[in-house]
């Protein structure tokens, strides 16, 4: 048999074909544009999203038997709003998770609404990328499109009715709407009020390895695969991710926190958990889990395009391994040349949208390769910060996976993992958010009972990158002076707008 992951990415659509035991037969990528129409502004045209899908999976399957194919999940970009009107047509360009035009919406939900309102509500706090404030935005600033809306939808649930003909989300992706009570998955009727919404236009709710439905005749016929072929309701690409690598509870009374690492486009901590818990501060998201529990998640917006804006932008290469191999191994932890990873605002665990991007402590002596390694540092100790949030739970986190893009530099594996201090496995297939969702929709088929025993039978460790105690040692202070450079330009950053 065989199983179809799509993780629906904000670059590109990635499509997997994977066979019972796991193993990826075959993948194909398609990619599409992201739009910038004003500064901190970020949208894409859904229906570029499904052409993707379309035009790949033809490539996808070319050379198999496609009535082998028994089900699909997708795992993809969380927080996009989608809206749809009365014929299901998409009433403007999706704006996506990295959008920070919501600064005003999302400052009156924390603070007139109140954050502990909010945390009671829903687990979490407003950010901007979240989908509340952007119907709130859309409200105020397009009054005529909001009241068009008859369907909001997240971005991989927008594939998934391409798919089924079902306005169907999972768990896991709605927790980042803001919408969502957590803790009792269910759509949380005070937020839905707030945003001047009713429950008959969102979504129904799913465990995201539960199927939502078959392929459409129209659709089968478009894609090439049987109509009896199981979709399943998917997942929100972090929680796809860590199924992908296995980051998923065992069940065991006492164990130490299941973690996973990804290096994407955007960067997160995961760490799953088989009950509910909210920090004190709000810093890191309590949302539920691909797997049927929940997890605690911190995000920065900036991780691995912050190298792709660095090489690609400023430097004028896309040899990314010829610029790491000037940085020599004597310089880890010495380096004098730090740099604030916040090119599109941040979200965990600072939740401020004007914050922006620097270099500092730049001298004459400096050099290109310096500037390169304060680049992969900045990432590095940025997501060390939420992790400081999980110590301060008292939560143990003695190693975690690692995925994403950014994880094939050796480089980054090494720097990230003296920053945190905690070994790095790596597994063997490395496709994170797609792979994930093509375990769940085995799941979703009775290839397995739960997501467990699928990660189990066929999640596998690779590789494992060690801290060095002395390296540690030395990242320690440079993160020390890192976490002062942010409180100190904060109140800076809103007049350079």
């Amino acid at each position: 048999m065989l199983y179809i992951g799509i993780d629906l990415g904000t670059s590109a659509c990635k499509l997997l074909l994977v066979d019972e035991k796991g193993c990826v037969r075959n993948t194909v990528s398609k990619e599409y544009p992201l739009c910038f129409p004003h500064p901190g502004w970020s949208e894409q045209d859904p229906g570029d999203w499904w052409t993707a899908c379309r035009e790949g999976m033809p490539e996808l399957l070319a050379g198999f038997d496609a009535r082998e194919v028994r089900g699909m999940g997708v795992g993809g970009q969380m927080h996009g709003l989608v809206a749809l009107d009365e014929t299901d047509a998409v009433l403007r360009p999706a704006i996506l998770w990295n959008d920070g035009r919501t600064a005003e919406e999302t400052a009156w939900l924390n603070d007139t609404v109140g954050r502990p309102v909010l945390s009671a509500r829903t687990g979490n706090i407003a950010f901007a990328g979240f989908t509340a404030p952007k119907l709130l935005w859309m409200k105020k600033h397009e009054p005529e499109l909001f009241a068009r809306i008859r369907k909001i939808m997240l971005p991989k649930d927008y594939l998934v009715y391409c798919l089924t003909g079902v306005h169907a989300t999972d768990y896991s992706d709605a927790s980042g709407m803001l919408l969502l009570d957590v803790e009792h998955k269910c759509w949380s009727r005070d937020m839905l009020a707030l945003c001047g919404i009713s429950e008959s236009q969102m979504p129904r709710l799913y465990e995201s390895f539960a199927p939502v439905g078959t392929l459409l005749p129209e659709t089968a016929a478009a894609l090439g695969l049987p109509q009896g072929v199981t979709v399943c309701a998917g997942a929100g690409d972090n929680a796809a991710a860590a199924v992908g690598t296995g980051t998923v509870s065992t069940g065991a009374a006492h164990a130490d926190s299941r973690c996973n690492i990804s290096l994407g486009t955007s960067g997160t901590i995961f760490i799953s958990s088989e009950k509910f818990g909210v920090d004190a501060t709000n810093g890191l998201h309590a949302f539920a889990h691909a797997d049927g529990g929940w997890h605690l998640m911190g995000c920065m917006l900036s991780a691995a395009s912050c190298n792709k804006w660095w090489q690609d932008a400023i430097i004028g290469t896309n040899d990314y391994k010829g610029e790491e191999a000037k940085i020599a191994p004597e310089m880890l932890g010495r380096n004098h040349v730090y740099f604030l990873p916040y090119l599109m605002g941040e979200r965990s665990p600072i939740n401020d949208t004007n914050a922006r991007a620097m270099f500092v402590g730049m001298t004459m002596d400096t050099a290109r390769a310096d500037m390169t390694q304060a680049m992969l540092e900045g990432v590095a100790f940025a997501i060390r910060d939420s992790f400081e949030v999980a110590k301060g739970l008292g939560l143990s986190v003695p190693r975690s996976n690692i995925c994403g893009g950014g994880s094939r530099s050796m480089l980054w594996k090494r720097i990230l993992a003296n920053v945190l201090g905690i070994p790095l496995d790596v597994v063997k297939t490395s496709e994170g958010p797609g792979y994930g969702a093509a375990l769940l929709a085995m799941v979703a088929c009775g290839e397995y009972e739960t997501v467990a025993q699928a990660c189990s039978a066929l999640v596998r460790t690779v590789d494992t990158v060690e801290p060095d105690a002395s390296l540690t040692a030395l990242y320690e202070e440079r993160y020390r002076q890192f976490r002062q450079i942010y409180p100190v330009c904060r109140a800076l950053f809103p007049k350079l707008l």
